[in-house]
């Protein structure tokens, strides 16, 4: 990649350019591609790259994740991949040629991903990768026509999507409009260094390639880049060597006035003047403090205000958020930050976030701390002086105790903890009003922001009078417990003397997947009038407590669990009180294939249709796991419900794992359902473009889909159903009740929730 005057050897011919055109349109590059299908190196070759790029990539520790953003049909990542290299994911904006490179890579190389995504807009975690190799990307952003707009975006990705220690790995032709962004977007806590890519005595062109390497580093030190050119090294024209020394020469000598500097804001220099003065829907990132000025390093986000009808409380305002809430959609997304914003009633509210390193302050000390850092950040519509209040986002936990903790090879490290909660709703404190309630929890390290399950504990000697009956709780992701705290006693202390209480829900899309039986509660209700079992299959095993429930409070359901990893079905047995019975099995399987099997070979057949020959104890865990059964039809599954959390963050969604939005494997589930079939994913992720992904997949196997969007939660569970004939939007009320009937509840105002969760699902076709 390049502007169009980087004509050099090998360069693709003079018409070639000309369809290509504007460097930064898709439609130019997918011509272009479509043109030049054959690989083609726009800078410096493999074997010029590869003693330099490999000695980098020593330096990292592994496993590596690596991003070859822009890739083009480069060869650059096929070569890493075969030096070793196999966690690459390629991300283009042109569909052309990254459907050219999967093809050309998918059997040889079959763990590179490739991604139709915009690299100034991807759609990746945060600290996600351990490189980023960059090979003619910000070049081509750099048009000169249009500034440094689009290469600004990229970088600010790039900055968001490494690792703390990761690498930006950037070769360029090191033009001033380039070196001008990257030395500026990468001057503060960032580590730099430039050299020349070696070339062959027999290849030297006019324009040579160097490579930039920027190390993140989570502190607010300005760092001198490190230049490591050498005449010997230099094989381009006087003038593009002599621009490259100035700049750096100039660029070292700014850093150098930023590090002697006693001025503790010199960490957002840049900003300062654009923090002078209030700028409705403004939002910065930043970090405050650091070596010499403070105890701690932080990271902020700076938000103005938009304009709103009513007067500010405060011209500006801090809101402290936690560790452990730090990850959650209300604070890590920017529209659940604006939300804050709005509630805060601050004309500027300066959110921070705090990491490991401040677990033992206390608040009294990270308020002292950051009380000068924050001061000069105010706008200067604070005439009065007026002081500056601190806010803080509650853990909202008052207890919380280490119950078990395990690694397995699939999942990680797996956490089970009690909790108690500062504030519980009313609706679960009626349950057991006699005494504090305690929660258990699952949580997987991998998504420590996401509490897999969560189950209300009861007193064991309670089990005769409250009963194995159902019912459901609000929020899961964010676990916030909302009004009607109640004093009682109890507590951690008395907590090995409970168990799991299954005639509650905790999670509120739990309670929005059973609010989805709505759209079949008509074929439920013929079902259980005739004494005919209703089949489900639940992709997702967790801590069991969806299962549980469904079994107590659906007499006429056969469920069918499915858990890929044997170390959470044991957790959910030792911990969460799960058991097997002959309406409820658990299978060890890979969920995809369990579901084929239904069709193919009637292996996974239900206890219904089938006798236990079909079945085969593990003898190390004593689970079902299905197997052939000769001359046996395949079963049809009236319920198909997937509930999996993806372990590739790259994905861009929590849940579910991408497979499972296939349209092959959507196919599977729509020939498998019965006539009157429901199927059910729970789908978790911030990216719009994702979601809109979703819709069209399964748009494209189901006639009819909803959708129930969880309220102050990023959850939204999706219904398909198989029959071309669908309930009417003004039947709805009706189906609820007819819902309502069919759940058997020891607690009727359990089930209030449910038909609440009916009247908020929406068509979407």
């Amino acid at each position: 990649m390049g502007s169009k005057t980087k004509t050099k050897k090998g360069a693709p011919s003079e018409d070639l350019l000309e369809t290509l055109g504007d460097f930064t349109s898709k439609d130019n590059w997918d011509k272009f591609f479509t043109i030049r299908q054959d690989s083609f190196e726009w800078y410096s070759e493999w074997h010029n790259l590869k003693d330099p790029l490999l000695s980098l990539l020593q330096t990292l520790t592994p496993p590596l994740q690596l991003l070859v953003p822009g890739c083009g049909n480069s060869r650059l990542s096929e070569h890493l991949y075969d030096a070793g290299y196999t966690a690459i994911t390629n991300v283009d904006f042109s569909k052309v040629v990254i459907s050219d490179m999967l093809r050309r890579n998918v059997r040889l190389r079959p763990h590179m991903r490739w991604r139709v995504m915009d690299m100034t807009a991807m759609q990746f975690e945060d600290e996600t990768f351990s490189a980023v190799i960059d090979k003619g990307g910000l070049d081509a952003l750099m048009e000169p026509e249009l500034g440094p707009k689009l290469g600004n975006q990229y970088l600010s990705e790039v900055k968001r999507v490494l690792k703390p220690g990761g690498k930006f790995v950037c070769l360029t032709l090191a033009e001033s409009l380039v070196l001008d962004l990257l030395f500026s977007k990468f001057r503060l806590g960032w580590k730099m260094s430039v050299d020349a890519i070696p070339l062959t005595s027999s290849c030297k062109p006019n324009l040579q390639t160097f490579m930039v390497v920027v190390e993140k580093e989570l502190s607010t030190l300005v760092h001198q880049i490190t230049s490591l050119l050498h005449n010997s090294s230099l094989h381009c024209n006087s003038k593009q060597a002599s621009g490259l020394r100035e700049a750096l020469q100039n660029e070292n000598q700014i850093r150098e006035k930023y590090s002697s500097s006693s001025d503790i804001l010199y960490s957002v220099e840049d900003l300062q003047k654009e923090l002078t003065k209030l700028s409705q829907g403004r939002r910065l990132q930043l970090t405050l403090g650091g070596q010499g000025c403070s105890v701690f390093s932080y990271r902020a986000v700076v938000l103005d205000a938009e304009e709103q009808s009513d007067p500010f409380t405060y011209h500006c305002g801090v809101f402290i958020v936690p560790k452990t809430r730090a990850r959650e959609w209300l604070f890590f997304s920017e529209e659940g930050q604006w939300m804050v914003v709005r509630s805060s009633k601050a004309a500027r509210l300066i959110m921070v976030f705090l990491d490991t390193s401040h677990t033992n302050a206390s608040m009294d000390d990270i308020q002292e701390d950051l009380s000068p850092l924050v001061k000069p950040l105010a706008p200067n519509e604070n005439v009065n002086g007026a002081q500056i209040p601190f806010m803080m986002a509650s853990e909202g936990i008052k207890e919380r105790n280490i119950v078990h903790q395990i690694t397995s090879s699939l999942t990680g490290s797996i956490i089970v903890e009690d909790v108690v909660y500062e504030n519980v709703d009313d609706e679960v404190s009626c349950i057991f009003p006699s005494r504090e309630l305690v929660f258990r929890r699952l949580i997987f390290e991998r998504a420590a922001n996401l509490v897999q399950s969560e189950a209300l504990l009861k007193d064991e000697l309670l089990s005769t009078k409250v009963g194995e009956t159902e019912g459901k709780k609000p929020n899961s992701s964010s676990k916030s417990r909302k009004s009607g705290s109640q004093k009682r006693n109890s507590g951690l202390g008395t907590s090995s003397q409970l168990t799991v209480y299954h005639g509650y829900l905790a999670s509120s899309y739990h309670t929005g997947i059973i609010s989805g039986f709505t759209l079949i509660s008509s074929y439920m209700e013929s079902a259980a009038s005739s004494g005919k079992m209703v089949k489900a299959v639940i992709i997702g095993l967790g801590a069991g407590l969806l299962p549980m429930f469904l079994h107590g409070c659906i007499p006429f359901l056969e469920i069918e669990a499915v858990e890929l990893d044997p170390v959470i079905v044991d957790v959910a047995r030792d911990y969460f009180s799960f058991v097997e019975d002959k309406r409820l099995k658990v299978h060890i399987a890979d969920g995809i294939q369990f579901v084929r099997e239904i069709a193919n070979s009637g292996t996974a057949q239900f206890h219904g249709k089938s006798n236990n020959s079909n079945y085969t104890k593990s003898p190390s865990n004593g689970s079902s796991t299905a197997s052939p059964a000769e001359g046996v039809e395949a079963t049809k599954v009236d319920i198909v419900i997937v509930d999996v959390d993806s372990s590739d963050p790259s994905s861009g969604m929590t849940c579910p794992a991408p497979d499972f939005l296939d349209e092959s494997f959507l196919e599977t589930v729509k020939d498998n359902l019965s006539e009157q079939g429901l199927f059910v994913v729970n789908l978790v992720s911030r990216s719009q473009a994702i979601k809109d992904m979703v819709l069209l997949r399964m748009k494209k196997v189901f006639s009819h889909l909803f959708c129930l969007q969880l309220d102050e939660d990023v959850n939204e569970v999706h219904f398909a159903l198989k029959s071309e004939s669908c309930i009417e939007d003004n039947c709805f009320s009706e189906a609820s009740l007819k819902l309502d009937k069919l759940l058997k509840f020891k607690h009727p105002e359990i089930g209030q929730n449910i038909l609440n969760a009916t009247k908020k699902i929406r068509r979407l076709n």
